[in-house]
């Protein structure tokens, strides 16, 4: 168990200055039990200026000095995702506790670096998939546990979003960083169905991939097999226009959800649309909550009341085999087992 912080609050830093913290930046105030205290970044004129543009109290010019402030209890690290495993490790080596953007590394060895480092270190690490956290998502898993669809049989899962060849400078194009739909867009629907298949990784793979100018993938598809007989298809591209949703089938009836990936995130209600096998469609409508809110929520209830991550570093292991599965059998153009 996490040991919680004297003071009853959690006191953020970020660590980098990248267009996804404004995400954060809101939520991380409106929580009841967190302040925003720094920002770091390469240079301390960035770093002062993006302090002054969000009205953030301390300003670092390097990572490191970030790191070395007691007054930071938590960090979020949004980092091109090369980064990641790196400064989650050096985060939890100074005893900081971590919310790190997904995907959180893009090696099982990385991973098993940081699962150390939390270890030794005794701090919170976990992934930041959003809409892993929002009451959405823990309904429906709900209610697949409570057989409402009885057994699951198939599900579908896909995000997509038209990104132009021409913005080859993108940082979701380069090979580099991490780049490539799979690893942006892809870990969405891959997560999705790992999480509602509720059986640990897959157990075989068949994918296929579309390969951009730049050498990473831009279309990738593919389906997942489970250890309980449960198919997993998804898909994800930068060369479609925008698509999102996942839908979960099982013997007795259908879960569709028309806005998987940030439900609540504008204000308005989602919902939840379940069609029994002999029946009419039922809207369950969800209540509005920011997604990024219940993330910081979460760390709120692991470090302070010693409650357990909804995203495990183990969860994270097993959607992090789906998604090298997923790459393994589209480069070998084979069926692979996980």
């Amino acid at each position: 168990m996490i040991q919680a912080e004297t003071s009853g609050r959690l006191r953020w830093g970020l660590l980098s200055t990248a267009g996804i913290n404004r995400a954060l930046i809101g939520p991380i105030r409106e929580a009841e039990r967190s302040d925003l205290v720094a920002v770091s970044s390469r240079t301390q004129s960035r770093a002062d200026a993006y302090a002054r543009e969000w009205e953030i109290p301390t300003a670092y010019g390097s990572y490191e000095a970030l790191l070395e402030d007691a007054e930071v209890d938590v960090v979020y690290i949004s980092l091109p995702n090369t980064l990641h495993a790196e400064w989650t490790v050096k985060a939890a080596e100074a005893g900081k506790h971590v919310l790190c953007e997904k995907p959180i590394v893009l090696t099982l060895a990385d991973l098993a670096r940081i699962e150390a480092a939390a270890a030794d270190n005794g701090v919170m690490v976990f992934e930041a998939f959003m809409y892993l956290h929002h009451p959405q998502t823990l309904k429906v898993a709900a209610m697949i546990r409570e057989g409402r669809i009885g057994k699951v049989q198939l599900i579908q899962s896909w995000f997509s979003f038209y990104l132009p060849a021409e913005h080859s400078d993108n940082i979701r194009l380069s090979p580099d960083l991490g780049g490539g739909a799979l690893w942006d867009v892809g870990v969405y629907p891959t997560s999705m169905a790992v999480t509602m298949a509720q059986a640990g990784p897959p157990a075989e793979i068949w994918a296929q991939q579309i390969v951009g100018e730049t050498g990473v993938d831009v279309t990738l598809s593919g389906q997942l097999r489970f250890e309980n007989s449960v198919t997993g298809q998804v898909s994800c591209s930068f060369r479609m226009p925008f698509r999102q949703g996942t839908v979960v089938v099982g013997d007795e009836g259908s879960i569709a959800l028309p806005s998987p990936w940030k439900p609540g995130v504008d204000g308005e209600e989602s919902c939840i649309l379940l069609t029994p096998r002999s029946g009419a469609e039922e809207e369950i409508v969800i209540e509005p909550v920011d997604p990024y809110l219940c993330e910081v929520e979460a760390m709120e209830a692991c470090v302070l009341d010693g409650a357990d991550p909804i995203i495990s570093l183990s969860r994270s292991r097993e959607i992090l085999r789906a998604v090298l599965g997923l790459y393994h059998s589209a480069r070998s153009e084979s069926l692979v087992a996980v």
